[in-house]
């Protein structure tokens, strides 16, 4: 029954046009903010973590912004994923940075790229594999009821979604090998044992460590990308970011240090769109309380 319900929400907003699914998302975070919940409380944490040189009406008037657009990120995605792929490609209405995907791949030695939670990545992943047929890992769904669904969404503009094994880091591997693009998600906490401490706004945050590695072996350059979604419903516009260099240092905690401060520099862009209420320093150093 949940995933029925959860279908039919997402065919009805695909059948809204953007301003309006973007001010339901709007109504739907001011009652985020309004009412106590853990969306709210784990937002308010990170944000007075990272951002202490902001006042706390600063703070607070931050909170708000990114539960609006968390709730536009909730309407929006019915919309990102079934409409046709054309429609969707067609609400992105500026490209910033592109030439760095482009000479990139130009260089014959791959291109890895990294897409944060920040914005509309469903956009961004589609704009993606559709310009440049990119091959991504992907985690089974909790709800397998809706796996055909997502996998088709994420893939019916030409990009190759491969599960996240052994078999589909060699995919990886092998696309890079041949020239090709991937793109993964630099900002989600690793699995115990597969990531170090580094710096995220100055504090340690586990950091998976696959994105160093695939960089040090391929010698792929990496490139940041993030799509910001435009006031008013009037759609998205896409950002190619160069990473610091650190990112390319053979050491791997060097390395995640850059990755996050390349991460940092995204949001600093657009503070609100980012997924705040996502408990992202919840594994601790040894010795340390949690967060949450």
């Amino acid at each position: 029954m949940k995933i029925f319900i959860i279908r039919i929400f997402l065919h009805f907003c695909a059948l809204l046009p953007l301003p309006v699914i973007h001010m339901l998302g709007n109504l739907l975070g001011l009652a985020l903010w309004l009412l106590p919940n853990r969306l709210r409380a784990i937002s308010k944490k990170n944000i007075a973590l990272c951002l202490p040189e902001s006042t706390p009406a600063q703070q607070r008037r931050l909170v708000r912004c990114t539960l609006q657009e968390t709730g536009k990120t909730i309407f929006e995605t019915g919309a990102l994923w079934l409409r046709p792929a054309p429609a969707v490609l067609r609400l992105i209405r500026q490209v910033d940075g592109v030439e760095y995907i482009e000479q990139a791949i130009a260089s014959g030695a791959g291109a890895i790229l990294a897409t944060p939670h920040l914005g509309a990545w469903e956009a961004a992943g589609l704009y993606c594999a559709a310009r440049f047929n990119i091959t991504c890992l992907y985690r089974p769904l909790r709800m397998t009821g809706l796996e055909e669904l997502v996998n088709h969404a994420r893939s019916r503009a030409g990009g190759n979604y491969v599960p996240a094994n052994a078999r589909g880091i060699r995919t990886l591997y092998k696309t890079l090998e041949e020239g090709g693009t991937v793109a993964m998600l630099p900002d989600q906490e690793p699995q115990a044992g597969s990531g170090v401490f580094a710096p995220f706004f100055g504090i340690p945050a586990f950091t998976m460590v696959f994105l160093s590695r695939l960089t040090a072996k391929s010698h792929a350059p990496v490139i940041f990308v993030w799509c910001e979604r435009l006031s008013w419903g009037r759609g998205y516009t896409l950002h190619f970011r160069q990473p610091p260099q650190d990112v390319y240092a053979k050491d791997l905690e060097t390395s995640a240090t850059g990755i996050n401060l390349a991460v940092e520099q995204c949001i600093r862009e657009c503070p609100a769109q980012y997924q705040w209420g996502y408990r992202r320093f919840r594994t601790r150093p040894q010795g340390e309380s949690a967060f949450y």
